[in-house]
């Protein structure tokens, strides 16, 4: 994992972030967008996390 890449926990605690912010009725239309990309990119980075781990698992499991 690079120094840029955030780690599971660090890219689920954004992500949660992200959620909870689309959830508040006063978040302008704007900010919601880019709120909602930057879940989009942290989801996709925890299933990239898990998607690596469960192929790991599987291997040893092997």
């Amino acid at each position: 994992m690079s120094d840029q890449t955030p780690s599971f926990e660090e890219a689920l605690k954004k992500l949660e972030a992200a959620s909870e912010k689309l959830k508040r009725p006063d978040v302008p239309l704007e900010e919601a967008i880019k709120s909602y990309k930057e879940g989009l990119a942290y989801y996709d980075t925890c299933k990239a996390i898990l998607d690596e781990a469960t192929q790991e698992i599987e291997t040893l499991t092997r």
